[in-house]
C-alpha cells in the first residue's frame, strides 16, 4: 500500500508536465535559462551597486592638517575682514558689469564707474593692509600669493576704467584675465585658511 501510494505521488508531477506538453530536455532548458537568468541579474545587480570604501580607512587616507601656532592663527584672523572687503567689491563690481553690459536701465555708466572707483579702492587699501601684516615663515608664500592677487585685482580694475574715458567696450575683455587670475588664486588660498568658505570643484 504505502509503496503503491508513493510510487503514486512520484507520478503526478511526471504526469502535470505530460499534461503541459513538455519533453525531458525542454525541462533541463528551461532550468538552465533559469539558472543564468538568476546570475546574469545577479551579475547586473552587483556592477549597478556603488563600492564604498570602508569609513576607517578613507578616513586614514585623508591628511591631516597640522594644528595652526598662535602666530598663524592671528595672521589669518587680521586677514579676515580684507579678504572679505575684496570678496564683495569684486562681486559688486562684476554684477555691476553684467548689468551694464545688458544695457540694464538702472545701471547707469555712471553707476557702473562708481562701482569700479569703489573696487579699485578697496583694492589699494588691501594692498597696503596686507603690506603691513608680518605673515609666519610657513604662511610667506600664501601671503605673496594674496599680495599678487589684489595687484591683478588692482590691475583690471584699472583696465574696467579705460572705458570712461574712451568708451571702448574691448576694456572690459582685456580686463577679464587678471580678474580671472585673481579669483582663482584667492579661492585656492581662502579654501587653505577658511575650508568652510569655498565650495569644492
Amino acid at each position: 500500500m504505502e509503496s503503491a501510494g508513493s510510487s503514486a505521488q512520484a507520478d503526478r508531477p511526471m504526469s502535470f508536465v505530460k499534461r503541459l506538453g513538455l519533453s525531458p530536455k525542454m525541462i533541463i532548458l528551461a532550468v538552465v535559462c533559469l539558472s543564468l537568468g538568476a546570475i546574469v541579474a545577479l551579475a547586473l545587480n552587483r556592477e549597478a551597486t556603488p563600492t564604498r570604501k570602508p569609513v576607517a580607512a578613507s578616513r586614514a587616507l585623508e591628511p591631516t592638517r597640522p594644528p595652526l601656532t598662535p602666530a598663524e592663527e592671528e595672521y589669518i584672523g587680521a586677514l579676515w575682514p580684507i579678504h572679505g572687503d575684496v570678496e564683495r567689491s569684486t562681486a559688486v563690481m562684476s554684477l555691476g558689469e553684467i548689468f551694464y553690459l545688458n544695457n540694464d536701465p538702472d545701471m547707469s555708466k555712471e553707476k557702473f564707474k562708481k562701482r569700479v572707483d569703489a573696487a579699485l579702492a578697496t583694492y589699494q587699501r588691501a594692498k597696503e593692509q596686507l603690506r603691513a601684516l608680518q605673515p609666519p615663515a610657513p604662511l610667506q608664500k600664501k601671503h605673496d600669493e594674496y599680495v599678487t592677487a589684489i595687484l591683478l585685482l588692482e590691475q583690471s580694475a584699472t583696465e574696467r576704467l579705460k572705458l570712461f574715458k574712451d568708451g571702448k567696450i574691448e576694456h572690459l575683455h582685456a580686463a577679464y584675465p587678471p580678474l580671472q587670475q585673481a579669483t582663482d588664486k584667492i579661492r585656492v588660498i581662502g579654501s587653505d585658511f577658511w575650508p568652510g568658505e569655498f565650495v569644492p570643484h
